[in-house]
This record gives C-alpha cells, structure tokens and sequence, in this order.
C-alpha cells in the first residue's frame, strides 16, 4: 500500500491532499488525469527524486524518507519519460545497471543470473552487445524495463513509457508489463495519457485531477461518461467491444 498523509507540497505548489493510494499489489494500475493533475510529481516524490517539502509519503508504512537508498531501490524502481540513448553501452550493460543496489564490488553469480533471464524475458538476449543508441525507440524501452526487471523491486513505476512509441510498439509494452504482473508478480503502476490503452490493459486506474484522487477502481468501473467527464471536463462517449471499453472524444 502507498499512503500520503497531510497536505503534500513542492515549493509553492500543493500537489495532493491527505489520501491513501490504493495500488493493489499484483495488480496493473494506471494512473489517468489530465496535465497538470500531479500524477508525475507524485511519482518522483515516491522515488524522492524531488523532496517533498510538507507531509509523508509512506510505503508499506515506513516513511520515504527513513528508507536508505539501497533499500528503496530495493523495494521500488522508477522510469521516468525522456531518457537519454547517447551513452554507448550496449544493452546487457544497461540491463545490468538495475543491479547496482545490491551490488557491492562484482556482480555475483547471482548478479549475472539474474541480468540473464531479465534480458530473455524481454526478448533482449539477440541484442545484448548492441550498442543502445543504435536501437529502435521501442527496442530501447524494452531494455530500460528488463533494468527494472533485473533490479527485481516489488513496485514498479512507470512515467508515460508509451511517448514516442508507435501503435505495435505499445501494444508490445503494454503486454509485456501485463507479463512481468502475471509471472514475476510484480506492482506496476503506470502513467497514462490514453484512455483507452489504460481501459485495454490495466486492471485498476486512478483518476487524478488537481491533486486529488477523482475515483479510483477497475477498468469498468472507472471508464464511464459520468466519471470521465467530470475528471476532463468534456463530453466522453463510453462503448464496450469484446468485453472491453473504450472512448471516443
């Protein structure tokens, strides 16, 4: 459970108010809203990218900030949008990165496993002398999750992965993180702009708007004209296909 209590800020800006997050674990959930909501504040917040400078945020009830780094990044992982290829590593480098909290000198046996099958659940084994700044944007973040993968953290966090990508290369991510929920039982939480990948593929959305948790629940129960409406403030019409829903706007 992720828990935020009193009045969270950054600088001037008040980003949420007192609430508790309700991530299920073992469960995909989306976060929804329109610019501006505090969905990626919050998300670096979690990860103390950006310090918060009233209230807590809590993680399984022990405060953020008593976490030591290894620690949190033990228990948490986080990618964030507009990530940098210039470096020229190849991929089983970058991979390897997500090892790093657990590693003191060498990467151990233990290490180099797991690096292994975090690259193969991915499909990345091909890839792993090549450089990644020669890979394709969807290849490229196939690679920065297997690094979350490999640094095998219970809450994984997403910031708007599917930027850049086109329409097959989402469909791929978006199916690989269901994957990575279902076999490795992992938390995933993920920011979304499209409403309907987020019907598609999560299992719970958070709709967020002006820092304030508007509704939260399953797929169904959150993808309804009242409930978009009031969080984008426009008319959304809701139709169902194959058991799924999406919208047109």
């Amino acid at each position: 459970m992720i828990e935020i209590s009193k009045n969270l800020q950054q600088g001037h800006r008040q980003v949420t108010s007192e609430v508790i997050l309700p991530i299920e674990a073992g469960k995909l959930t989306a976060l929804i809203g329109p610019n501006g909501a505090g969905k990626t504040r919050f998300m670096t917040m979690m990860n103390r990218l950006l310090k918060e400078d009233v209230g807590e945020i809590y993680l399984d009830h022990s405060e953020v900030r008593a976490w030591k780094s290894n620690k949190l990044a033990r228990k948490l992982a986080l990618l964030k949008e507009n990530k940098g290829a210039s470096l020229k590593l190849t991929t089983r480098d970058l991979v390897s990165y997500g090892r790093l909290p657990y590693c003191k000198i060498w990467f151990t046996d233990e290490d180099e496993k797991l690096i292994d099958q975090a690259m193969a659940a991915l499909d990345l084994t091909e890839l792993a002398d090549t450089r990644i700044h020669l890979l394709s944007g969807g290849q490229l973040q196939r690679v920065y999750i297997a690094m979350l993968l490999a640094q095998n953290s219970e809450y994984i966090l997403l910031d708007e992965p599917l930027n850049n990508l086109d329409i097959a290369q989402s469909k791929h991510l978006m199916e690989t993180l269901q994957k990575l929920v279902r076999d490795f039982g992992k938390t995933i939480v993920v920011v979304l702009q499209d409403i309907n990948v987020a019907a598609t593929y999560a299992e719970n959305i958070v709709a967020i708007k002006a820092g304030q948790i508007h509704a939260s629940g399953t797929a169904t129960e959150i993808i309804q004209p009242e409930v978009l409406a009031g969080l984008y403030g426009m008319e959304i019409k809701v139709c169902e296909l194959a058991g799924k829903r999406f919208c047109i706007y």
